[in-house]
């Protein structure tokens, strides 16, 4: 059974706080001892003064800080030796490792268990129980090297398909090695070597650690479409022209497919997965979607059954599935470059002019008997091969090019005293034609694959650009968005806030304005209570009559006497 093994013990994020405390305090021209390093990580880490004492001593065993000692030279510590710290330097004897520091799952340092196959290590506890080694086994593997013995494709083929997924990592991956892969697992394992060492610098928490881990899973799914369909992921990354309507192979199965809130729709079947269809649909977006099985009718079902909304988005989408039909029938599927190189035999690469030569060198009577017609035209070969003459032979003359035939000729009838003179001459003629008709042909031929190439680059380019355009208005939008909910977001908060300090400030008001007027309520009955009013009119009296009569005017009190008062005035006579 494989062997844990200590490899090393300090939390690699704190040995960072540490080395930054130490290169602070030497640049200050003091001694970086414990007390110094540990108020400095409390002041701007907030790491306990425990936790420093602990780290410190097992980065000292890792051999990630130095520890000294040191004579003080200035202060009350002048002369006497400290306990002082130290950033390793070059002069340290590193051994060589060839396996990790730290657990490969979660990034920590503590006791692990290495890999026979590679360089990574795991606790225990980060293992599977699957993935755990059994007692009595000498030698044990990690998933990621028993998942690489899987071969997916050949190497060239994988390059090709990886590439798509490197562009989407941009720089924060190099440039893909040729044939450097062998398998899909490897290239995933890559780049979740990535977000280790990223956790390990930055922290596991870090904002750098969760890009990298975003990074992966968009790795990971990339991988597991390409796995899914390989024809699908290369066309839909190249996007050549009319890329939907080429056939995979093995080919999907062709579905009317009804989202809800949509009606039927012309669709590819990627994959089956319970009561659920994933499926890719025709038309401008070609959007994917998962399906229900229900909705799911076969391609065979006549259009007026499914009762269709026949837009125009419907009929581009049905024209799509018929040009994809045509191509099925016709057996029309996308083949790349590199494949065509590889079908094709190794010897098909010699030229034409050589082939045609040989077939002339063994067939002089049949070429003979034709030499006095004119050469057909070829849609294969537009420019005729020439052929190599002796002196006894006439040249025969072709309508196409009768100036280099003319030539010849004349050289032949101008020497025609010396055989080995006019032999030289008209194979010197010959293959000068020859050599110049190669020239133009592979130029012609350089010239369309140089058109080619500008085109797909500038089809490439504008299509870059759309994509561009579209996301940087999606993202434009999605940040519109998001301001205007915040925006909103904090206006409604500020007038909640303010509608609740004015409804206080009111109440408070409120409850003072009622206070002043039961005072002044009060006070005004008091005064009222303390003056006599006037029996007849209700004003304030002046002149007093008897006990309960008093009045304000003596006219009041001459009507009230005739009307009421004098028989019940009880004041003495």
């Amino acid at each position: 059974m494989s062997r844990v093994v200590k490899k090393r013990q300090a939390d690699p994020r704190v040995v960072q706080h540490m080395w930054t405390a130490i290169e602070v305090i030497r640049n200050q021209k003091q001694i970086a001892n414990m007390d110094r390093i540990s108020k400095y990580l409390s002041r701007v880490f907030g790491i306990h003064p425990k936790e420093t004492t602990r780290q410190l001593a097992l980065a000292v065993k890792d051999g990630l800080v130095v520890e000294t000692l040191t004579v003080g030279c200035k202060g009350s510590k002048a002369g006497i030796e400290q306990e002082g710290y130290w950033l390793p330097g070059d002069e340290m004897d590193w051994e060589a490792e060839s396996h990790d520091w730290y657990c490969f799952e979660c990034h920590q340092p503590g006791d692990v268990l290495p890999c026979d196959s590679c360089f990574r290590v795991y606790h225990l506890r980060c293992l599977a129980e699957e993935g755990r080694p059994r007692d009595g086994g000498s030698h044990w593997q990690c998933a990621i090297c028993k998942g690489s013995k899987k071969k997916n494709l050949n190497k060239q083929e994988m390059t090709k398909y990886l590439r798509f997924i490197v562009n989407r990592m941009k720089e924060r991956v190099s440039n893909l090695t040729e044939g450097k892969y062998k398998s899909f697992d490897e290239f995933k394992a890559d780049a979740q070597l990535i977000v280790h060492n990223t956790a390990i610098l930055f922290g596991v928490h870090s904002d750098q650690a969760e890009i990298a881990r975003m990074l992966y899973s968009d790795t990971c799914h990339e991988l597991n479409e390409l796995q899914l369909c390989k024809n699908c992921f290369y066309l839909s990354n190249a996007r050549p022209d009319n890329w939907f309507c080429y056939p995979c192979v093995p080919s999907h199965e062709v579905v009317w497919a009804r989202m809800k809130g949509f009606g039927y729709w012309p669709a590819k079947v990627l994959q089956r997965e319970d009561n659920q269809v994933d499926v890719r649909f025709f038309g401008h977006q070609h959007q994917r979607a998962w399906i229900p099985a229900d909705n799911i009718q076969d391609i065979q079902v006549s259009v007026q059954q499914l009762q269709v909304k026949r837009s125009a988005g419907w009929k581009k989408a049905c024209e799509e599935l018929a040009l994809y039909q045509r191509f099925l029938r016709e057996g029309r599927v996308w083949k790349t470059k590199m494949e065509e190189r590889s079908e094709e035999d190794p010897e098909s690469s010699i030229s034409s002019t050589s082939n045609e030569q040989l077939k002339l060198s063994q067939e002089p009577k049949a070429k003979k008997a034709r030499r006095g017609q004119p050469a057909e035209p070829k849609e294969e070969e537009p420019e005729p091969e020439v052929e190599a003459v002796s002196s006894s032979q006439e040249i025969p003359t072709s309508p196409r090019q009768p100036e280099k035939f003319s030539v010849s000729t004349q050289t032949r009838k101008g020497s025609a005293a010396s055989p080995r003179t006019l032999h030289r001459g008209t194979q010197t003629n010959g293959d000068n034609s020859c050599q110049n008709r190669c020239h133009e042909k592979y130029t012609k031929i350089f010239n369309d694959v140089k058109e080619m190439m500008k085109a797909d680059n500038k089809r490439e380019t504008e299509r870059a650009v759309r994509e561009a355009l579209e996301k940087l208005r999606t993202e434009l939008e999605e940040e519109k968005r998001q301001a205007v909910s915040k925006a909103v977001a904090g206006v409604q908060a500020e007038m909640e806030r303010k509608c609740k300090q004015v409804k206080e400030r009111c109440k408070e008001e409120l409850v003072e304005e009622i206070k002043k007027l039961v005072a002044q309520h009060k006070q005004l009955i008091s005064q009222t209570k303390k003056k006599q009013w006037c029996y007849n009119c209700e004003e304030e009296a002046m002149y007093h009559c008897c006990w309960n009569t008093s009045y304000c005017s003596i006219k009041c009190q001459q009507e009230h006497w005739h009307a009421d008062h004098k028989r019940t005035c009880r004041r003495k006579r």
